[in-house]
Parts: C-alpha cells; structure tokens; sequence
C-alpha cells in the first residue's frame, strides 16, 4: 500500500495503455535496477547479522496463532477500508455509479499486488484501478478524479498519523522539560504539510487547471492545437480535466474522505502491533507509532517495488531507537511483513485473476456506457 503517498499528477487520467508503457520508460528501469542495488545491499547487512535473523526466525515459531489470526484480519479490515474509500469517492464523483463493494475489494487486493511486485510505481497500480472503473461504467472524469482524489486523500491521511506519532514521541521525551525549539519546529513543519495537502484536495481545481495548461502548452509544442484531432492523447487528457474541474467536494466530504484514508493507514498500523503481540514482544508504545509511519514513507520511495528490505530495516531501526529489543523487534517486523507484503503478494495476484474473469462477464454494452457519459 506505500503507492498511496505518491500523489503526483493524475495518472488515471492516461490512455489505457499508458501506464504499461511508463513502466518500460528508462527513468523506471534505472530506479528498478537501483531497487535491486539497495536490496542486494539490504542482503548483505542481513547475512551480516545473520545469527540474530536466524535467530528472530526461530522466534516466529512460537508464534501465537490467535494474533497471526488478528494480524490478518486487521489487514484485511485495512483494504476493505480502501475499497469503502474507493466506492466513497467514486460516488461523490458520480452519484449514479454502479461499481460494487465486493469488487472493489477484489480490485484492492489486486492492487497491493501490483504495487509489492510491480515496478513503475504509482502509475501502475493507479492504471490498474482507472481501468478497471472505466470497465464499470465510470465516465473517464469520474475515474481519473477518483484516483487523484483518493491518492491526495491517503498522503493527508498519513501525515496526520505520523504527526500523532511524532508528537507522542516528542512528548514521551520531554517529559516535564517542555518540547525543545526543533521538536517545535517538527510539530510545525507537519501542520503545514497537513494544511497544504488539505487545500490542495479542497481546491482541487486550481491543481487540475494548472493540468489543463500544461496539457495545452504540450499540445502547442507538439503542434497539435488544443481542439485539434479528435480522439488524440492530449485531447482526451484535456477534456477529461476539464471535467472532473466539474465535479464537486465540499468541505464535509472532504472531511469524511480524509478520516477513511487515515482509518485504512490506522488499521494497517493494528497490524504491526498484532506483530508484536504474536511473537510475545513488548510494544515500545512512544515510538511504535513514528516508526510506522517513517518506514512507510521510506517504503514509498519509488526504488524497490513495495519496499521491499527498505520497510524492514527502516522499522526495525526506529523501534530498536525507542527502546524495543533488537530481536523482539526483528521478530515482530518479520511478522507484520509476512502479513502486509508477502500475503498480500499471494492473495493479490490471485484476485488480479478474479477481477480479469470477472470483467470478462460483463456485457459489452455494460462497458460502454462510461464512453456514452463521456460525450
């Protein structure tokens, strides 16, 4: 789930075919094969220190099956979360909109699959969703507004939890003593990150009309005039812009997409402490927190699909930093990615499957009416 806090641009608002081909651009392949560099490097400090991962191995094995069980379902909650965010947002988006919960959970686990293995990240899994809302029924506008709305959405939402975690941390350290000027200066640097992307969603349309010009001065370099030949990239771009600018979101609805956001990053976070209570560790509480959220937003980093190595040794570090013990720690962060990446790997290219059946089904007329909407 680390594609939700690169909220740049609005890819669901490409050809369908665009994301697939981003993928194969060579600014991708260069960070794919950086991505491969840092985990072979994150390899190499593990064998390092391969007596304690031997060693917190052997502690999953006594692990307690009730709190694997817990972990489970509290990351299953967690997508159920984002696939009620995604059927949220697409019907304040399109009020007549028919995409139904249940595939929109399967398209949820789909798409953390996408995003663990899949390089060319946001735009893939971003693609990946556009495409199938398109295949609904969804108007182009509805779909590529969907996608920006819920990434800016999740980017808010964590802010708003590592803010929390920040401050607990800060304030487990100061104690009596008072916060010091740079913790201050911490606490204030989050705000404004929380204001700024909050405005942003709520004047979105200033973000897509800034799109609109820079689809326009492309179409002038490439000599292409902004109503020029119908059905051209740039013009289906532009007209789609020019349609969600349309769609309204209020500040209430606002509010209400931003508390699912931060509830699917929250039951996430339950995951990681059912980690901990699964192998019998104790939960460092004043930094658990601030290491979640650092290590998802180290994770993010567009350089190895999901993270994968940089999640674990970032989350490891800041909790072995407040206090948790190095192999406890390493034992419940195995745990907790166990869960959140590895099942989800397998669980989710499984449900690619579903899904791809699934839209087979539907009717070719049932497909078309998102084209009809769009005029």
């Amino acid at each position: 789930m680390a594609d939700h806090l690169a909220a740049r641009g609005v890819p669901g608002t490409a050809a369908p075919d665009a994301p697939a081909a981003a993928a194969r651009t060579p600014a991708v392949l260069a960070r794919y094969a950086l991505g491969i560099v840092v985990g072979v490097v994150v390899l190499w400090l593990l064998i390092g220190r391969r007596s304690e991962l031997v060693a917190a191995v052997r502690q999953l094995g006594s692990a307690s099956p009730l709190w694997i069980a817990a972990a489970i379902g509290a990351e299953a909650l967690s997508m159920l979360g984002y696939a009620v965010l995604q059927w949220h947002v697409l019907r304040l988006a399109d009020a007549g909109s028919a995409v139904p919960l249940p595939g929109l959970f399967l398209l949820t686990l789909g798409n953390a699959a996408i995003n663990c293995t899949v390089p060319g990240e946001p735009a893939v899994s971003s693609g990946y969703r556009y495409r199938y809302y398109r295949r609904r029924g969804a108007s182009s506008a509805a779909g590529g507004w969907t996608v920006f709305t819920i990434l800016i959405a999740q980017a808010i939402g964590m802010s708003l939890v590592l803010l929390i975690g920040v401050l607990v941390a800060l304030a487990a350290a100061a104690g009596h003593k008072g916060a010091s000027p740079a913790s201050l200066g911490v606490i204030v640097v989050g705000l404004l990150v929380v204001v700024g992307a909050g405005a942003v969603l709520v004047r979105r349309d200033l973000v897509l009309g800034l799109g609109t010009a820079v689809t326009r001065r492309l179409a002038r370099w490439r000599r292409q005039p902004p109503g020029g030949r119908p059905g051209g990239l740039l013009t289906r771009i532009e007209a789609t812009l020019a349609r969600m600018r349309d769609i309204p979101l209020g500040r209430g609805a606002t509010v209400g997409v931003v508390a699912l956001a931060t509830a699917v990053w929250l039951t996430d976070f339950g995951c990681l402490l059912c980690g901990f209570r699964a192998v019998h560790a104790a939960i460092p509480w004043h930094g658990v927190l601030l290491a979640y959220g650092a290590s998802v937003v180290v994770g993010s980093l567009p350089i190895v699909p999901g993270g994968l190595g940089i999640v674990e040794g970032s989350l490891a570090v800041v909790l072995v930093g407040y206090g948790a013990s190095r192999l406890p720690a390493v034992s419940a962060v195995l745990m907790f990615r166990i869960v959140n990446y590895w099942l989800a790997i397998a669980v989710g290219w499984v449900s690619v499957g579903l899904v791809a059946l699934r839209l087979r089904r539907i009717p070719a007329a049932r497909r078309a009416a998102g084209a009809d909407a769009d005029g």
